[in-house]
């Protein structure tokens, strides 16, 4: 959805301010300029945990204020300026789905174009540019998991999300012109999946494995929730013999399925007192239990 609007916004931007035909190639220099160093920006104040920020923190990431005035006025569910506290212009992103999605474009462009992945803690200078083989996309999914796993408050979990959807042939076909070189393939895909499929079964908070779900489903696969869907569909669930990532992807289910959320009733899945304790984040969305 984002991709398809940065698409629409950006020729709207070449034809109502640049003079240019709608048929001409969308990725001017400048559109990609400007929207790299909006993603920075994003980026940087995702990482601060920061919803606002400032003509510094713009002027830092290589954004001209009238430059950034342009674009305010194109993409005006994107990017909007306010008056601070004491009259200082401060800026935000309409909703901050948009920032993540564009930090999280930006992570994928750096190590795409130059190897380089932000998600490290401690970055290196990129093998590409020193003669050695090229990274791997996986590392990055990899390092972005991990982050977004140790986040005291899920504020990586959107962003995460992002950026696998980004690794998928199909928006990387709609981002042609953006990105140097394509970095997804469908071995490379597994390879994240399986990662994160290994962590579900680690036994991770209920929260954490949530997300990773959705992450999942991102990236096309649904084998752990078609598995437990198929046996609730036949009556043949056993909660005695799940496994973490088994109860992982039952809570996944109910939850988004909004299925029995109205009225939960806890005998059909279990009594156990260490059940219930996986159950919880149902029992919180629930609006009865029985």
């Amino acid at each position: 959805m984002y991709i398809h609007f940065l698409l629409v916004h950006t020729k709207v931007k070449k034809v109502k301010y640049d003079g240019g035909a709608e048929t001409d190639p969308l990725w001017s220099s400048e559109s990609r300029k400007m929207i790299k160093s909006l993603g920075k920006v994003a980026f940087e104040q995702l990482q601060k945990g920061n919803l606002i920020f400032y003509e510094s923190d713009l002027t830092e990431c290589g954004i001209d204020i009238r430059a950034a005035s342009v674009y305010s006025g194109v993409f005006t569910q994107i990017f909007k300026e306010e008056r601070g506290l004491y009259q200082d212009k401060v800026f935000c992103f309409v909703h901050l789905s948009v920032q993540e999605f564009l930090a999280a474009l930006y992570v994928h462009l750096t190590f795409i174009n130059s190897g380089l992945n932000l998600m490290e803690e401690h970055q290196t200078k990129s093998k590409r540019s020193l003669g050695l083989k090229k990274p791997k996309l996986k590392y990055l999914h990899f390092c972005a998991v991990n982050k977004a796993l140790q986040s005291p408050n899920g504020h990586l979990d959107l962003f995460l999300r992002f950026l696998l959807g980004l690794s998928l042939q199909t928006n990387q076909t709609l981002l042609r012109g953006l990105l140097t070189q394509t970095g997804s393939s469908s071995q490379t895909n597994q390879e994240t999946v399986q990662y994160i499929k290994n962590l579900i079964s680690e036994n991770l908070s209920a929260e954490k494995s949530i997300n990773l779900f959705h992450c999942l489903n991102e990236l096309n696969d649904g084998s752990l929730v078609e598995e437990i869907q198929q046996s609730l569909s036949s009556g043949s669930l056993s909660t005695d013999k799940l496994s973490p990532a088994q109860w992982s992807a039952l809570v996944f289910i109910l939850l988004t399925s909004g299925k029995d959320l109205d009225v939960f009733d806890l005998n059909k899945y279990s009594a156990k007192k260490e059940h219930l304790l996986r159950l919880l984040p149902v029992l919180k969305a629930s609006n009865k239990a029985l």
